[in-house]
């Protein structure tokens, strides 16, 4: 979404309330961009008649159901909404707004306001769970408030500050090209803010007990980088910084960037002065200056936390440098492992794109330790949208309990593996017996309306008007140029009710993109990822498992009855348990279940099939034993053996391509046909000789010449060799060619394998079809 000039844009989250500055001579619109979303727009003013086009005539639902709580993030920011309402002498119980949009409202629909005199308007999106078990699948979705301001505006220059995360112990504004000392206890959190975004700030820490003894110690890159294995350290189990002594100093909770360097020094003036600067002011000199009165000696250059800066090393070791790829707003949260002794800079340098040509300020706020903020990691899904943060799934509360080990996956946090169990342990559970595993990152979109059909017809390669109402197929959806953009599951749930299940968060966009371009205005793509959670129950015992817990009504399948590749849509226990959607589907190779369910219900559905698969040796799943599970079994993965350059048939998912039988165009089909005409690369095993594993990137070779890539490579333990997923050259893609994989640089040592088909295990899927 490309804004006009003067123009600013504001997220309203779903339940959410946003508030907006405006003054005389503004114009606002309030844009529902995914249709069927209603708004409520309160306007706060001395002047009843401010915005004279938002006349109050409903309830504003959402305001009076706000709780305010300073002991919590989301609490926090609830209470400055109430004492904006307090402040304009409105009672919350009596709070009014006008209501725009509905059940109807088409993606995109808009309303403009006019704004007269200075007013703050308040934008809130009501929202209501989706329920499962019903036909109104219309989840809640964001608006947006677009802002175009007048020449008169009485603006700053500086974009506002985001919302504080709680009340404040400190804040501070570090101006352009200067620094500041400031200290911290144990346990109270940092955050840097990047005010108008693209600025490095350079950031120091020190025992304060170590420097009262007169002892340095301070944050030290190379000690981290070594402890961690890893260049930056990320919100996560591996999140901290160490000093010298291997001690940690601060552990970082949150990043909204994620884009960072520690291998530089500060800028200094010798950088300067080589560069033909001589007496630049330089991040070393103004740290020197504000850290001596703690002590701390003057350095030449400050090995030093170089927040927002973008750096990187190219193909010949050169370290390079671009600008940041922060925005006005983001910032990195930090909590203090000891009493510290901190300065931040915001970096003078305005020769170079450190600071994107041109230095601006930081800001600073110090909270309370006993404050609580959820570890995360910020996503953007598009380069000037507002960061996402990492989210808890709806199986959390259980998981947590059972291990530490958390990834960001896709944007949520999902167990790697599980204490007391290990990825072994759960494979074969899973092989032999049963296991559960958290799937939530999954992106569900509701694909709905009369044009609903048309549209996955024309946008995925299986044939849609195939599909029965229960019935899920698995299918690729492609660019023009024939590169997969997504694998997918699509549920059929209606005549116009459809459920997409793919893996990119994009692929919504990609959808609403299609529709718009197809002219199709009768399609609503809603995203429901966070209205559905699911866990997948796999193995030889999930049936008997879920059999005794999965009550379907008589319209609906019996759980034992089920077919491959089909849903019911039941209760958990009886029928007057909780609503579920269960699929026959997986991505383990054996034979297996997906149990859908609102997130609020998720700790309950965890804890029944718990409880009901100790007698047969139920075990938890993780990402690890998950990686085994799925290249054994030959099942794709994005960014491994597809992407938007790998077409179906290289990726191995040519079955889902019916160019024969499909009798409607998609996206990419005239590129498909010719591609299958010349295949050039082909998906296909590789057995290693020896016990190494290959990994994904790896080379492959017949003598000098490469021939393919592993796309992924593990340690089989049911085949007890190592295996890899390879994209080949068809001329080299026969059962039995011996190949070597390229370590090191892809000549000084190679592993012997031999091309085999695939799947490995399985191969006629007996076991997920039985």
């Amino acid at each position: 979404m490309v804004l006009r000039a003067n123009t600013e844009r504001y997220r309203v989250r779903p339940g959410g309330v946003t508030a907006v500055k405006v003054f005389g001579g503004d114009r606002f619109d309030v844009v529902d961009l995914f249709g069927r979303q209603p708004a409520e727009v309160t306007v706060l003013s001395a002047d009843p008649r401010a915005v004279p086009d938002a006349a109050p005539h409903a309830p504003a639902t959402v305001l009076r159901r706000l709780v305010g709580d300073k002991d919590t993030e989301d609490g926090y920011a609830a209470s400055l909404i109430l004492s904006t309402l307090a402040d304009h002498g409105v009672a919350q119980a009596e709070a009014v707004a006008t209501r725009l949009f509905g059940d109807d409202s088409p993606a995109g629909a808009r309303e403009s306001f006019a704004v007269d005199t200075d007013a703050v308007i308040l934008v809130a999106a009501p929202a209501h769970p989706m329920p499962v078990d019903s036909d109104l699948h219309n989840p809640p979705s964001d608006l947006f408030v677009e802002v175009s301001r007048a020449a008169t505006s009485p603006r700053d220059e500086q974009p506002d500050l985001p919302t504080p995360l709680a009340e404040p112990l400190w804040e501070g504004r570090i101006d352009a090209a200067t620094a500041m000392a400031y200290e911290v206890r144990a346990g109270q959190f940092i955050q840097v803010i990047d005010v108008a975004g693209r600025q490095c700030s350079d950031l120091l820490a020190f025992d304060a007990r170590a420097l009262n003894d007169g002892r340095e110690y301070g944050l030290d890159a190379t000690m981290t980088r070594t402890l961690l294995g890893a260049a930056y350290p990320r919100p996560g189990l591996a999140g901290k910084f160490f000093d010298q002594r291997g001690r940690p100093l601060l552990e970082v909770v949150r990043d909204t960037v994620g884009r960072h360097d520690t291998f530089a020094l500060a800028c200094t003036a010798k950088y300067y002065a080589d560069m033909g600067y001589p007496g630049h002011v330089n991040c070393t000199d103004n740290f020197n200056a504000q850290l001596g009165g703690y002590g701390v000696a003057e350095r030449a250059g400050w090995p030093a936390l170089n927040l927002f800066y973008n750096t990187v090393f190219d193909a010949d070791l050169q370290l390079m440098l671009d600008e940041p790829w922060s925005r006005p707003g983001d910032y990195v949260l930090f909590r203090a492992a000891s009493d510290l002794v901190c300065a931040s800079s915001a970096c003078p340098d305005d020769i170079d794109a450190a600071n994107g040509w041109q230095p601006t300020d930081i800001h600073v706020r110090v909270y309370d330790s006993t404050r609580r903020f959820s570890v995360a990691v910020g996503h953007r899904l598009t380069p000037d949208a507002e960061p996402v943060l990492t989210k808890r799934t709806g199986f959390a509360d259980r998981t947590e309990q059972l291990t530490r080990r958390f990834v960001d996956y896709q944007g949520y946090w999902l167990p790697e593996s599980f204490d007391n169990y290990g990825p072994h342990q759960e494979y074969w559970a899973c092989r032999e017996r049963v296991a559960v595993m958290d799937l939530s990152a999954l992106r569900k979109f509701e694909v709905l309306g009369p044009d609903a059909e048309e549209l996955l017809q024309a946008t995925v390669t299986r044939d849609v008007r195939r599909l029965s109402r229960g019935q899920v197929v698995y299918s690729a959806m492609c660019a023009e140029s024939g590169g997969v953009v997504d694998d997918c599951t699509v549920f059929r749930l209606g005549d116009n009710n459809f459920r997409f299940v793919g893996g990119d968060p994009h692929d919504g966009m990609w959808l609403r993109r299609q529709a718009e371009r197809l002219g199709l205005g009768k399609v609503w793509i809603k995203d429901s990822s966070d209205q559905l959670h699911n866990i997948a129950v796999q193995g030889p015992a999930s049936r008997d498992l879920l059999a005794e817990l999965i009550w379907s009504p008589p319209a609906q399948p019996q759980l034992r009855e089920l077919g491959w590749f089909r849903f019911l849509i039941g209760r958990l226990g009886g029928p007057e348990g909780l609503p579920l959607l269960v699929s026959r589907t997986g991505y383990s190779g054996e034979l297996g279940y997906e149990v859908w369910v609102h997130p609020s219900d998720g700790p309950a559905l965890w804890d029944a099939v718990w409880s009901a698969g100790e007698p047969y040796g139920l075990a938890p799943l993780g990402l690890e034993a998950l990686e085994m599970l799925r290249v054994e079994a030959g099942l794709v993965a994005a960014g491994h053996e597809f992407d938007d350059q790998t077409d179906p048939f290289e990726a191995g998912i040519g079955f889902t391509v019916p160019l024969k039988t499909k009798p409607d165009d998609f996206v990419g089909r005239d590129a498909l046909v010719e591609r299958k005409a010349h295949p050039q690369r082909v998906l296909v095993g590789l057995r290693l000789d020896g016990n190494e594993v290959a990994a994904h990137g790896d080379c492959v070779h017949i003598g000098r010449t490469q021939v393919g890539v592993v796309t992924s490579g593990v340690r089989s333990p049911i085949l007890r060799a190592s295996i890899a997923l390879c994209r080949i050259a068809v001329q080299h893609s026969t059962p039995g060619t011996a190949v070597e994989i390229g370590k090191l640089d892809g000549h000084r040592k190679r592993l012997p394998a031999t091309v085999v088909p695939i799947p490995f295990y399985d191969p006629d899927k007996t076991r997920p079809r039985s």
